[in-house]
């Protein structure tokens, strides 16, 4: 401003003389001593044209005029006869920007940061700008925590009039948090208190989650955290007096202080409801989960409030207002509560609108939605129209909003927002597992075939150990009220010399149509008719149990699958779920009329827990059983396996269960006819990557029994170790480490295991 400013008085002092002339009319305007910007755009700025009669005052506004454009740092007015010339000095251009020393951010980020202070490529140089940018160069690197930073900042003159600027970057290092004192606290251990805090002291994870570097926006988090532990111990009246934060003299060590206020524990005396109910009293008491007697929560005391809120919200009451009044009677340290209900309008949904949807066909998202336009709004039901949208796995974003219909008290808009991602996969490449080393794959699927919601797929897998060829397609909307059709098609081979299992080998061809019925908002029961063509072949050293078997039914086999499948899904995601249950139940039966008649049955039940924020507990059981009937023995090659990255991990993969000696004394694996599977997993996200990583602690039981055994669970292998999951650009990736934790004499391990998206 002050270099303006000077500009200006150094302007009127040099035009003044000029500026003494007699009125005339401009008969043409000349430009001077422009290198870069455009005649057009001086004129555009001028208020005088040609025909206007110039006099001082014009002449002082034209100056003034261009001076406030910023494009020049002198700006002169002469007469010659009668034409006006402007000459101009142009503020040189910022030609280039250079960072010396960066390594802490981006240099997009950067160059973005800078940009929006007036620092820019191309743009005009102003000394005041650039102190300004150097200040935001520094308040980027004081939220990293490196308060030592020193930025030197040279300007080089470059032909044309233009400058390059150049920022030679000490960095320093980061400061680290070296202590949080709590001032105050008497009630809990200090211990207990930090375990609040996001903030804290150098860890062995802290590396990665920055959480040792001092934040503002950290700390005021931490501090309502802090709060809300103590409002939910019944401390009703705690409060933060002050929080001071300061920094060693070296500038490496950051030491914050927080001094607070207890105050005393309240209990609580009684709890009333009070307002239009219009449902009844006795349903909504059941919904407050605070007690006259109980400790005081904050927690409990708004999961109350909420719980009615949501309850009205299913009867149309979008707009409900559930407050809590205290009463406190600080003598007794006693604390009585009103919550008022007041409903307000019954709210029904005017229209329903679907936006972001370029590829996908409106009705494909509408089909899912269980509010319906002109009803009643349920919050229940918009709640589970979110859920299913998410579930289809077209959008990397979907978002739903119920805005008020302006002018009205009783009608709003549910307004359905996506973000489309790609559906379709081409995929041709080279992967491994640790099962069958090197796999060739190709595929084409598309999961939202021409915005339709079909799923067409054509997959090639090529393996040591096998090889599949698929076709399928399904219709998830077959009919209007969402029943399911769908077939697939398949050619596969399967050769085990270079796994645990017995020595074999077979080709299978067939298909089969499926149904899906839904017998409830997350219930489905599926059907399926299927034919089979399975040709064995056994060697030397195949099990006798497999010889016998093509002896007594031929090296060629034709089956008819009949398949009954229920599902039951509640859990809250399809990828990385929190919180919810899943069961399966399935029975697929080779009905007679095929050269085999046998059954497998299997069921599974998974449950998750989320224990707080950042863990979910993941329990999985299964069991399976499997037979022949009508004097046929059950196919080996139908027979269940366990071990591996899907079951039993730190177990080489299908190397649980029954044993078979070859001719050369090696032992191989045969499977058997019934299955018991547990798994216990705590998971957790990766800081920055919660949306497609994930990490957990794993304990894992299980086993085969043939049939002949006896099911006896002290058979059981168990494992322990970690897992990992990401959600890759190629495909669904699964690690595992697991260790064996009482491994048998002739039980295969194998400590690292993997997958690659999933298998046919």
């Amino acid at each position: 401003m002050k270099k303006t400013l000077l500009s200006v008085l150094i302007a009127g002092f040099f035009s003044a003389p000029v500026l003494a002339f007699e009125p005339f009319a401009v008969k043409d305007i000349r430009v001077e001593g422009i290198q870069r910007t455009e005649a057009g755009t001086v004129f555009s700025y001028l208020p005088v044209k040609v025909g206007d009669v110039l006099n001082d005052e014009k002449a002082a506004q034209s100056i003034k005029a261009l001076f406030a454009t910023g494009f020049f740092k002198d700006v002169r007015i002469e007469v010659d006869r009668d034409v006006m010339v402007v000459v101009v000095q142009e503020r040189p251009a910022i030609a280039q920007l250079e960072f010396v020393g960066l390594k802490e951010f981006e240099k997009d980020v950067i160059v973005k940061a800078l940009k929006e202070t007036g620092i820019a490529e191309g743009r005009i140089f102003d000394r005041a700008l650039l102190e300004k940018a150097e200040q935001e160069l520094k308040r980027q690197y004081l939220t990293r925590g490196r308060y030592g930073v020193n930025i030197t900042t040279t300007i080089t003159p470059l032909e044309r009039n233009r400058v390059g600027i150049n920022f030679n970057i000490d960095e320093g290092s980061a400061a680290k948090i070296k202590q949080i004192n709590l001032v105050g606290a008497k009630s809990f251990r200090e211990k207990d208190l930090l375990a609040q805090f996001e903030l804290t002291t150098p860890g062995w994870l802290t590396w990665y989650s920055k959480n040792d570097q001092y934040s503002r926006q950290k700390l005021s988090a931490d501090l309502e955290k802090l709060k809300s532990f103590y409002m939910n111990q019944g401390y009703l009246e705690f409060a933060v007096e002050s929080t001071q934060v300061s920094i060693s003299a070296d500038k490496r060590d950051v030491y914050i202080t927080v001094n607070l206020t207890e105050g005393e524990r309240y209990q609580v005396s009684s709890v009333k409801l009070a307002g239009d109910f219009t449902i009844p009293e006795a349903e909504l008491r059941k919904l407050v989960s605070v007690k006259a007697g109980d400790v005081f929560s904050r927690e409990r005391l708004n999961e109350s409030t909420k719980a009615i809120a949501d309850r009205l919200g299913k009867e149309g009451y979008a707009f409900a207002n559930v407050n809590a009044a205290p009463e406190l009677d600080k003598d007794k340290r006693k604390v009585a509560f009103t919550i008022f209900v007041d409903p307000g309008k019954r709210v029904y949904v005017r229209r329903i609108n679907v936006t972001g949807n370029t590829k996908t066909r409106d009705e494909v998202i509408r089909r899912e939605l269980r509010q319906m336009e002109g009803g009643w709004y349920d919050a229940d039901r918009v709640a589970a129209s979110k859920q299913r949208i998410d579930k289809l796995g077209y959008f990397t974003e979907a978002t739903v909003e119920t805005p008020a219909v302006p002018g009205t008290a009783d009608q709003l808009d549910v307004n359905v927002a996506v973000v489309e991602k790609p559906t379709g996969n081409l995929m041709l490449g080279v992967g491994t597992s640790s099962t069958d080393k090197v796999i060739l794959s190709g595929s084409i699927s598309q999961n939202n075939f021409l915005g339709s919601g079909n799923n067409v797929a054509i997959q090639v897998n090529s393996a040591k150990s096998y090889r599949t060829y698929v076709f399928s397609y399904t219709n998830p909307y077959f009919t209007t009220d969402g029943v399911s059709q769908g077939f697939d098609i398949y050619h596969r081979t399967v050769n085990t010399s270079s796994t645990a299992l017995a020595y074999y080998s077979s080709v299978s061809t067939g298909g089969s149509i499926r149904f899906g019925f839904p017998i409830g908002e997350k219930e489905s029961l599926g059907f399926g008719l299927g034919l089979d063509s399975t040709s064995i072949t056994t060697y030397d050293d195949s099990p006798q149990y497999y010889k016998d078997f093509v002896k007594e039914f031929g090296d060629r086999n034709l089956s008819l699958p009949v398949s009954v499948n229920w599902t039951s899904d509640g859990k809250d995601s399809y990828l990385f779920p929190t919180k919810g249950t899943v069961q399966k139940a399935g029975v697929e039966v080779a009905v007679p009329g095929g050269d085999l008649t046998y059954y497998r049955l299997n069921y599974q039940l998974q449950q998750y827990f989320p224990l707080n924020s950042k863990f979910t507990l993941l329990l999985n059981g299964e069991v399976g059983y499997a037979n022949g009937y009508g004097g046929n023995g059950l196919p080996f090659y139908k027979n269940f396996y366990a071990g591996g990255v899907n079951s039993v991990r730190g177990y080489k993969a299908s190397s649980l269960g029954p044993v078979t000696l070859s001719s050369d004394g090696s032992d191989y694996r045969i499977g058997g006819n019934r299955r018991v599977i547990g798994n216990a997993e705590l998971l957790w996200g990766v800081p920055g990557m919660e949306k497609s990583f994930r990490m957990g602690w794993f304990f894992d039981a299980g086993q085969v029994y043939g049939k002949s055994e006896k099911l006896d669970l002290g058979d059981l292998r168990y494992s322990t170790g970690l897992t990992a999951s990401w959600v890759s650009p190629i495909g669904p990736l699964k690690f595992s480490y697991g260790l064996p934790l009482n491994k048998k004499d002739n039980d295969k391990t194998e400590s690292f295991q993997f997958q690659l998206g999933t298998t046919f």
